[in-house]
């Protein structure tokens, strides 16, 4: 299960986007994503167009993990023209259920996209339960 993050990084993202701030080390730009359950696998997204993907971090600790990438900034001596996207440091915490299996996350970046898999802990799996019946044979008389 994906916990939902903090409400107030949407409203610092909304800022940011109006003030046409970048991101810094120390207030880190939020990256866009989508996640969902597709069977025994949560698959989550994150929109990094344009990162080098050698600047892309993944953590896990305990049940948090920590997306955080670089996008470098426009070369000082160019005339810009335009600059909407934003630039900088990004940063992302996922907040997991104790039901996925974080040893097993799968992560790939393919065409500005980060995609993890998370599969379902099997612990946390639907399953049968046998059950035994019981050998009495009494009989019960009134």
């Amino acid at each position: 299960m994906l916990m939902r993050t903090d409400p107030f990084r949407e409203i610092d993202r909304l800022t940011q986007q109006l003030l046409g701030t970048t991101g810094t080390r120390s207030r880190p730009t939020m990256m866009l994503m989508d996640a969902w359950r597709e069977g025994d696998t949560f698959h989550v997204e994150f929109d990094l167009p344009g990162v080098d993907p050698s600047s892309i971090d993944l953590d896990v600790e305990r049940n948090v993990v920590t997306v955080t990438a670089h996008r470098a900034p426009l070369p000082d001596d160019v005339e810009r023209l335009s600059a909407e996207r934003p630039r900088g440091e990004f940063s992302r915490q996922l907040v997991l259920g104790e039901n996925v299996d974080t040893d097993n996350i799968k992560a790939t970046y393919v065409d500005g996209v980060l995609a993890l898999e998370i599969p379902v802990a099997e612990s946390a799996k639907p399953r049968k339960i046998e059950i035994e019946r019981g050998g009495d044979t009494r009989s019960i008389t009134s």
